[in-house]
């Protein structure tokens, strides 16, 4: 049976990529902004992180193309890294604001 490409499955791939400063995947975290896809499964992404300074850059960069990359029958991949709009807390699921609330 053949594997059916779609942004769901993207994202599936994208809850397993973990930002290391917080150990949390990059999309509670809000850092995904769209998901484009073509019909020959080539995907866009556009996506920030919380800083511009993020140590962890081309580590998360690095889990985006293993995870997507290891997808059956997935066409290219594109990364667009933007800062406009500029990552906040309010971008991150309500649930994980409450969390790291309780925490800190």
């Amino acid at each position: 049976m053949k594997q059916i490409i779609n942004k769901q499955l993207i994202l599936k791939a994208l809850y397993q990529c973990i930002d290391p400063e917080l150990n949390i995947n990059i999309v509670d975290i809000g850092l995904i902004y769209s998901i484009k896809m073509d019909k020959k499964n080539n995907v866009e992404l556009e996506m920030t992180m919380t800083s511009p300074m993020c140590p962890a850059i081309s580590m998360i960069l690095s889990q985006i193309q293993d995870k997507i990359e290891s997808i059956k029958g997935i066409g290219k991949l594109r990364v667009n890294l933007v800062w406009d709009p500029l990552w906040n807390p309010d971008m991150m699921k309500k649930e994980l604001k409450f969390k790291l609330n309780k925490i800190v």
